[in-house]
């Protein structure tokens, strides 16, 4: 059974360090972290965990190619690939219409774009099964990289629309698709086997991680506030397909939102009702791994635990490594000799 965390780009590049380090040591096989618009950046925070990590496989989840040029975003995921080690995976998707209009960017043909970046990243990061039906106008010889690789860099595609996850399928070697709930899964896995397919690809070649939001904690009460939060925040943003899945629209959530976004975050975690609640996974270690069977059952085979995580996020990775994943199927590693702190003290 696979496992990795997502983790935004908000956190402080000390904290994230410390994260990516207990992980590792916990077993953990992929880490990825958001590049959001005027945040921390990804490629820089990516740059520390490879110098200070030796076996996790590090991703960003996701870049854009509005605001990036393609042929930029892979000398970038190619210089992360030899700093890491070849351990880089580089997430692609059109990215938040809302966030890029922050800065001045519109977000055309987000299908055709992000499918044509797919192609275009994946020839020029070494992949040798790229149609050039598939890549942009204004791909040409020229479009190659002048430094060696020495392995090709895997191109996952971050998306929940059905055609962009059945594009994923076609084209891409994993996807990240945000699931509300998290059995969604199931529907999310028949998308991009569509696209696999059409295109003839083995799915067995073809990573799809469930992506998930959980809050986990041995509180089980503050771990729920901590998605309530959350979701408070985030609710209306939430795509309106996904939500009416269980019976949600996103006007639902706008009252909590508008509180929540004046910094009044116990009022707008009191309007988070269990339903809201179910589009993500809250409570201590039974209540997730009750979910994550459930997930099991549904055919997903690597498990990638993403924001808010818990009230103490270290806490929670430790519990997700010791107790959560073992539960499941995958044995923990035992830590080197690495002192990590919770809340302050020592573990």
């Amino acid at each position: 059974m696979t496992w990795s965390l997502r983790l935004n780009n908000d956190l402080p590049a000390a904290d994230l360090l410390q994260i990516a380090l207990l992980a590792e040591d916990l077993g953990c096989d992929q880490l990825w972290v958001s590049n959001d618009l005027y945040l921390r950046s990804a490629p820089v925070l990516m740059g520390t965990l490879a110098a200070r990590t030796s076996r996790i496989r590090l991703g960003i989840a996701i870049m854009n190619p509005y605001s990036v040029h393609v042929s930029e975003l892979a000398m970038t995921a190619a210089t992360l690939a030899e700093v890491s080690g070849g351990r880089f995976l580089l997430g692609i998707g059109a990215g938040s219409e809302e966030f890029l209009s922050w800065a001045g960017l519109s977000r055309a043909k987000p299908l055709a774009t992000t499918a044509q970046a797919v192609a275009a990243l994946r020839r020029m990061l070494g992949h040798r099964d790229v149609s050039d039906a598939d890549l942009p106008s204004w791909f040409g010889d020229h479009s190659v990289l002048r430094f060696e690789q020495t392995a090709p860099v895997p191109v996952y595609v971050g998306g929940m629309a059905p055609k962009m996850l059945a594009m994923a399928g076609r084209l891409a070697d994993g996807a990240l698709p945000l699931l509300y709930p998290p059995e969604h899964f199931a529907t999310a896995q028949a998308q991009v086997h569509d696209g696999l397919r059409v295109a003839g690809r083995d799915p067995a070649v073809f990573d799809l991680p469930a992506c998930i939001w959980v809050s986990l904690s041995d509180n089980a009460s503050a771990a729920r506030a901590a998605l309530a939060e959350k979701l408070a925040y985030y609710g209306p943003s939430i795509s309106p397909y996904l939500l009416a899945e269980v019976g949600l629209r996103p006007e639902d959530f706008l009252a909590a939102a508008a509180l929540a976004q004046r910094g009044r975050a116990a009022q707008a975690v009191a309007m988070i009702d269990e339903r809201m609640l179910r589009l993500g996974i809250a409570g201590d270690e039974n209540d997730v791994i009750d979910r994550c069977r459930a997930l099991q059952r549904l055919g997903a085979e690597h498990l990638s635990f993403g924001p808010p995580l818990g009230p103490d996020p270290l806490a929670a990775v430790r519990i997700l490594g010791e107790r959560v994943m073992p539960a499941l199927g995958t044995v923990p590693r035992v830590a080197a000799s690495a002192t990590l702190t919770t809340n302050g003290g020592t573990t």
